[in-house]
C-alpha cells in the first residue's frame, strides 16, 4: 500500500471570497452541511462522544432561535476540539470532529465557516485511500462551493 502525503489546511482565495459576501446564517447553515457530510467518521469511531454532535445542535440552536450565548457556543467548540484531541492521531474522525469545532463557532465569528469546510476537506482526505485522495478532495471541495452558491440562491455554475 503506498502512503500517501500528509494534507494540511490550504488557502483558497475562491472559496475565502465567496464567504466573505456571505451572511452569517447562511455561513452557518454551510458550515453544518460540510461538518455533517463527514461525522459519521467520528460518529463510528466514537459511538459514545457526542461532543462534536452537541456543537452542531447548538449551532442550529442559534440558527432557529438568534439566541446568541458565547459560553454556550465557546463550551460546545472547546468541546468538538477535545474530542478531537482525544481522538488522537490524524484521522478522519480526528478531521471531523474539528470541522464540528469550527462551525459552531461561526456564531461568533462567521469566517470559521471556512475553517469546518477545510477540517471537512480535510476528514475526506484522511478517509481515502492513496490512489482516491486528490479525486475525493476535488470533488468535495467542487460540492462545498456548488452548496454555497445555493445556500444564497445562486445558480451554480
Amino acid at each position: 500500500m503506498t502512503r500517501k502525503p500528509g494534507y494540511s489546511l490550504r488557502r483558497d482565495e475562491e472559496l475565502i471570497a465567496l464567504v466573505e459576501r456571505t451572511d452569517r446564517k447562511t455561513l452557518a447553515a454551510w458550515a453544518i452541511d460540510c461538518a455533517m457530510r463527514v461525522m459519521p467518521h467520528f460518529v463510528q469511531a466514537y459511538p459514545d462522544d457526542h461532543r462534536p454532535g452537541e456543537a452542531i445542535a447548538v449551532l442550529r440552536r442559534w440558527m432557529e432561535t438568534g439566541v446568541f450565548r458565547m459560553a454556550e457556543i465557546r463550551r460546545a467548540s472547546l468541546g468538538a476540539h477535545a474530542a478531537a484531541r482525544e481522538a488522537g492521531e490524524d484521522s478522519a474522525a480526528r478531521s471531523a470532529a474539528r470541522a464540528a469545532g469550527q462551525a459552531v463557532a461561526t456564531a461568533h465569528v462567521p469566517a470559521h465557516a471556512a475553517g469546518a469546510a477545510q477540517y471537512a476537506l480535510q476528514a475526506v482526505y484522511r478517509a481515502s485511500e492513496s490512489a482516491d485522495a486528490d479525486a475525493a478532495l476535488v470533488r468535495e471541495r467542487e460540492w462545498q462551493y456548488r452548496r454555497l452558491l445555493e445556500l444564497r440562491g445562486e445558480s451554480t455554475p
